[in-house]
């Protein structure tokens, strides 16, 4: 199955996240998924925009899982780029990444059993969205047939601060099995 015989994807934008790394240009109050570091738009905007539809690719309008004090704030970010706000659930309390992807998993197959999700953090940023897309028509190869799909990047240095993926071989233009992923270090 190729993926242009999938329906929709539903991007699921985690924003719940307070940017406390990035103080004092990240608050509490306005984290760093909702500022402008780069361009006219917030990281967390173009997270949405990067995740709508393109040649060969359809994407649902997007599940957006963060807290109470951020729920206006992306409806207004969504709308000011045009895009329609979708499901936003709400996290009743910050429990890292994990729980928030179980909760939009559950959400997601309580309206289709069968919702192919793309999980993305909101405060990425990715310039090379054809070739962002690109990669994601491959991982739904990989999903057709059943698998789960993790996307990374080559690291340029070791860096203890955060958890890694162990590859069976080296990447070179296509997907490759996971050996294992090791957890950060606790802090």
């Amino acid at each position: 199955m190729k993926c242009q015989e999938f329906s929709e994807i539903t991007p699921v934008l985690l924003a719940g996240g307070l940017g406390t790394r990035l103080w004092p240009l990240s608050r509490k109050s306005y984290p760093k998924q909702f500022s402008n570091f780069i361009g006219d738009m917030s990281l967390f905007q173009a997270s949405a925009q990067r995740l709508t539809s393109s040649e060969g690719l359809s994407f649902a309008a997007p599940l957006t899982m963060t807290n109470a004090d951020f729920r206006f704030i992306v409806v207004e970010q969504l709308q000011a780029i045009g895009i329609e706000p979708g499901a936003i659930l709400i996290e009743p309390e910050t429990k890292n990444t994990a729980p928030a992807i179980l909760a939009a998993c559950l959400y997601a197959v309580a309206q289709d059993r069968d919702a192919i999700l793309l999980v993305a953090p909101s405060d990425h940023v990715i310039p090379q969205v054809a070739a962002f897309h690109a990669a994601i028509a491959l991982g739904l190869d990989q999903v057709a047939q059943g698998k789960m799909v993790t996307f990374g990047i080559t690291p340029t240095r070791v860096e203890t601060g955060y958890g890694y993926l162990e590859l069976d071989a080296l990447p070179k233009d296509g997907a490759v099995a996971l050996k294992s992923f090791i957890e950060k270090p606790d802090s």
